[in-house]
């Protein structure tokens, strides 16, 4: 088992006015680090796939702004159709309740949820783990095909790094079957 993510994304403090909370889809893109709050797919290969996702769903706010920042979440698409506007509290100050519900990506306690096969499948660790687990239906293969498509982005690198300064054939074969690899894992994202 591997941790779910290397680190948690964390909201800054902006608090800057806005008229509409598309506007604050750069800042968000930055504060999550171009990964989805929920799965943390990277959008590198998919970001016209990524929208904006407000934690507490809108329905539900009362004192929460459309358009505070505080509430929002940069999310691929998959995730957001998959949360859409569950909320089993109905409660916008209380995120989750009896194991149902959702704790914020930003939370520490999010990375307590959920871990990783080797192969990089997500796994639910805790009861209200296995509940955002199947709503946010982080069972899909594209989590785990995204996850390895950045893994070998970086044997790549480290690959080519070596082959930089050595001129060594095995390198050479080794960087090959690595790219012929990667292909493999790209060509599968398009029929996701």
């Amino acid at each position: 088992m591997i941790p779910f993510r290397n680190e948690t994304p964390k909201r800054r403090d902006i608090k800057n006015p806005v008229s509409k909370y598309s506007d604050h889809r750069e800042d968000l893109k930055k504060d999550y680090k171009c990964r989805c709050g929920y799965c943390n797919d990277i959008d590198l290969w998919r970001t016209v796939w990524f929208e904006i996702d407000h934690f507490v769903p809108q329905k539900y706010l009362n004192t929460i702004k459309e358009t505070d920042y505080s509430n929002l979440v940069y999310a691929c698409r998959a995730c957001n159709n998959s949360k859409r506007a569950h909320w089993p509290t109905g409660n916008e100050l209380i995120h989750h309740q009896n194991d149902e519900g959702f704790i914020d990506p930003c939370d520490d306690e999010y990375e307590k949820q959920f871990l990783r096969y080797t192969n990089g499948r997500i796994i639910h660790q805790t009861q209200l783990g296995k509940w955002m687990y199947y709503k946010l239906k982080l069972h899909k293969p594209q989590h785990e095909i995204i996850w390895q498509i950045v893994e070998l982005d970086k044997l790549i690198e480290e690959c080519e790094e070596i082959l930089a300064k050595m001129d060594n054939q095995i390198l050479k074969d080794k960087l090959l079957n690595l790219y012929r690899e990667y292909h493999k894992y790209t060509k599968q994202l398009g029929s996701l």
